[in-house]
Order: C-alpha cells, then sequence, then structure tokens
C-alpha cells in the first residue's frame, strides 16, 4: 500500500536530515521532492502545488524546537497536512433510520457487489445490526446470483426479485422488506454506470429519490488514481453523494486517489477495502494513512485488530497451561489462527513502524503459516500436547508427512521452545531475562 509514495517522500524528507536548521535554501530543495512525489503517485498539479505551499510556509514560520531536528519537524508538518488533505477525522456511516438505508453507486467493475457484502459484514459483526442486502443491478449477467453468494458467505439476507426490472420499485419493496422483518440497516447494490450516461444516471437519481437513503456512498476503485478522483466529481456534481468508499487499495502503490479526493469533491473518505476477503474492511482513519505514507506504522489499527480477535477464557487457559509447563503445539495452532484473523500479513507488516522500507520487494504470501501448520497437523494429539517426546525418528516422521524437511521441523521445535520460555517470562515478570533471550535469538 502507497509503497512508491513512501519511498519518495522518505528520500525527500532526507534532504534536511543532519542539518542543524530550517533555510529556505534547504527547504526549497525538500518540497520539490515532496511535490514531485505527489505528482508521481497520481495527485492532481493543482493539489500538490497548494499542499507544498502550505507546508512550506509553515516549515518557514516555526522555530526548531530544541527537542526537534528540521528533519523531525518537517515530518511532523507533511504528516498534520496529509491528514488534513485527506479529511482531518475519521468519519463513519449515519445509522440513525429506522431501518438506515445505504445506497451504493459507482461506475461497473469499482467493487460495488464484494463491498456491499463487506459492509453488510462489518456492520452486522462490529455494530451488531440486522441488515438486508438488496439487489438493484438488472443489467449485469449474473450481478443478482453473485449477491446472493455473498449473502450466503457472510450469513446476510439477500433481497431480490427477478422477474421486475425497476431498479426503483425493487429498491423501495427492499425497504418494505426490511421494516416488515426486522432489520435495521438496508444496502441498497445498484448497477454499474457513467457520469456521461445520462439516463443511467437519471435512474440512480430516482432511486435516491424513492428511498432517501440516510447514506448515498460512491464506491471507486483507488488503482485508477486521477481518473477516480474526476469520476467521483462527475458523479457527485449529479448525486450529492455522502461519502467515498476506495476499493482495492491493497493494491495501489501510488495512492493518488486517497490523497487528493477529499480536496475535489469535499466528501470524506468513510470506509476502505484492503484486501479480498470479507473481513477486508476499515474505516479510513486520515491521521493513521498519513503515518503509513510516511513510514510510522498504525500501530493504533494493528492493537484494534489484535483485540477484535482476543479471546479473553482462551487466554486465561494458555495462561494456566504456561504455568503448569503444559502450552503445547495445539496452543500454538490456536494462536495462529488468532492471527490469520486480523488479516492480510503484508499489510499487518505493514502497520509496525519501520517494517513498510524493511518488507520492500519481498512477497508475503498469506500462506506464510502454512508450512507450520503442515508440520503440527503431522505430529499425533499426544506429540502435540507433550513435544519433549519428539525424538528423531518421530521428526522423521513429521517431515515425511508434512512435505517438509527434518530441519524445517528442528526450526520450528526450537521456535517453539523460545517463545514457551519468553512467555513463561514474561508471567514471572522476567523483563531482563526475557530481553537477552530476545538478542539470543537474533
Amino acid at each position: 500500500m502507497f509503497d512508491n509514495l513512501s519511498e519518495k517522500l522518505d528520500k525527500a524528507l532526507h534532504v534536511l536530515k543532519g542539518h542543524g536548521q530550517i533555510t529556505e535554501i534547504n527547504v526549497a530543495e525538500t518540497i520539490k521532492e515532496v511535490r514531485r512525489a505527489l505528482l508521481d503517485a497520481d495527485v492532481n498539479f493543482k493539489i500538490a502545488k497548494e499542499f507544498t505551499n502550505r507546508v512550506k510556509e509553515k516549515a518557514l514560520g516555526q522555530n526548531v524546537l530544541t527537542s526537534l531536528q528540521p528533519g523531525q519537524l518537517m515530518v511532523k508538518i507533511v504528516k498534520d497536512e496529509l491528514t488534513e488533505l485527506m479529511g482531518g477525522d475519521a468519519e463513519g456511516v449515519d445509522l440513525s433510520g429506522n431501518p438506515s438505508v445505504i445506497l451504493m453507486s459507482g461506475l461497473q467493475g469499482s467493487g460495488k457487489t464484494t463491498f456491499s457484502g463487506k459492509l453488510a459484514n462489518y456492520l452486522k459483526n462490529k455494530k451488531t445490526k440486522k441488515p438486508l442486502l438488496v439487489a438493484c443491478d438488472v443489467y449485469r449477467p449474473a450481478a443478482i446470483d453473485q449477491l446472493h453468494v455473498v449473502g450466503e458467505q457472510i450469513g446476510v439476507e439477500v433481497f431480490s426479485d427477478r422477474e421486475n426490472n425497476d431498479p426503483v420499485k425493487i429498491a423501495k419493496a427492499g425497504v418494505a422488506h426490511a421494516k416488515a422483518n426486522g432489520n435495521n440497516v438496508v444496502i441498497i447494490d445498484t448497477a454499474g454506470r457513467l457520469a456521461v450516461d445520462e439516463q443511467m444516471m437519471t435512474e440512480i437519481a430516482n432511486i435516491h429519490k424513492a428511498i432517501s437513503p440516510q447514506e448515498t456512498l460512491f464506491v471507486v476503485d483507488s488503482m485508477t488514481g486521477q481518473d477516480a478522483v474526476n469520476t467521483a466529481k462527475a458523479f457527485n456534481d449529479v448525486l450529492n453523494f455522502d461519502g467515498v468508499i476506495l476499493t482495492k487499495l491493497d493494491g495501489d502503490t501510488r495512492g493518488g486517489a486517497a490523497i487528493s479526493i477529499k480536496s475535489v469533491v469535499d466528501k470524506p473518505i468513510k470506509f476502505i477495502g484492503t484486501g479480498e476477503k470479507m473481513e477486508a474492511i476499515d474505516v479510513f482513519y486520515p491521521a493513521r494513512m498519513a503515518d503509513r505514507i510516511l513510514g510510522m506504522g498504525d500501530v493504533v489499527s494493528l492493537v484494534e485488530r489484535a483485540q477484535e480477535q482476543f479471546d479473553e477464557e482462551q487466554a486465561r487457559k494458555i495462561q494456566k497451561k504456561i504455568a503448569k509447563n503444559r502450552f503445547g503445539f495445539d496452543d500454538f495452532l490456536s494462536q495462529i489462527q488468532q492471527i490469520k484473523k486480523m488479516g492480510n500479513m503484508k499489510d499487518l507488516m505493514g502497520m509496525i513502524p519501520g517494517a513498510g522500507k524493511a518488507l520492500k520487494g519481498l512477497d508475503i504470501d498469506d500462506d506464510a503459516f502454512k508450512h507450520i501448520e503442515a508440520i503440527i497437523h503431522s505430529m499425533t494429539p499426544d506429540e502435540r500436547s507433550t513435544p519433549s517426546k519428539l525424538n528423531a525418528s518421530r521428526k522423521k516422521r513429521i517431515a515425511a508427512g508434512s512435505g517438509r524437511t527434518i530441519q524445517e521441523v528442528n526450526q520450528l521445535l526450537k521456535q517453539f521452545e523460545q517463545m514457551s520460555k519468553m512467555m513463561k517470562m514474561m508471567q514471572g515478570g522476567g523483563g531482563k531475562k526475557m530481553m537477552q533471550m530476545m538478542q539470543n535469538m537474533r
């Protein structure tokens, strides 16, 4: 996510590192590089110019604090301005209606149907809502089937009427169905359309008028960069939507749409899509995104994801097992499952400060744990609960059964042993010993 932009901004801000003070000369050099980085990220020239002018003005108008170096001060200014450019504060969806009606709009292929499912899943699991998905795309072959598949996957009801070709009537019937069946959120999936297609734009305006949604969201593929911003403006002129959803952000190395869409349409980015799974949806936090763009990671989001998957009851059981030296591979496996539920591995690693740079060019597979799981599944229940029983012949059998080498089996056992010791020390408050062990593990 935003790899190219992060790298170029890092180089631009590196100009000031080592300088004792901010001067017009070294600021001008940095600003030129920052502007170039934004233009390369497909940010509109006017926005990039206004942004860098504001940064320059603030940099030259401030005294460098004794605790800050010029480079650090410039990073802070750029971060604050990036946050403001992307919207300042996070904005969720309006769920005040009964039911709350959310109308999805956008181009063909922008990911509306998939994101409608992700949003329904998010509202069901995180906001304890009872959503209803309504299939109003009567033009695209199999669009209704796709929404039914998505609904079944996440356990959310889908309303459709294959006999009806009028999306306005289907939308109204869907809202009536929700009222009659206790659904407190209705998400209306509409057909993809071009802003220049007058007939189709009139149709979505008619749907909007008929159902008076609390939220009209514009779904856009972030990888289309400046084109996405121009399309958003054209749609907003007709529809006056409430917010933007950026899909496929995990594949966007440039970031132009995320950075400039707010200042062009003056509507907030509300959610982002960060992968293919139904759980790959995040509320858009401008400050956290600015941190990630500048290589500072996003520890808050990482902790939030961990807390969502944290099972207190299971944690208590594991604590007891650690205390009694009975922590086994089944427990290890359950911890891996919880980590996997947190999301895409590369995305998670990118949330750790400084990790983005270290991971550049590395392809971290979502199946990073696959070989570990294969080795553990090749053990007998007795071996998983009592790893000390794993002698040479058992290791040989496990390696053959999992399709891995004996060296890999030994490596996993060593890592497991070190992790068990660390966990025991953490429980006993042995902080110094743990630090020593972590240094030895390098």
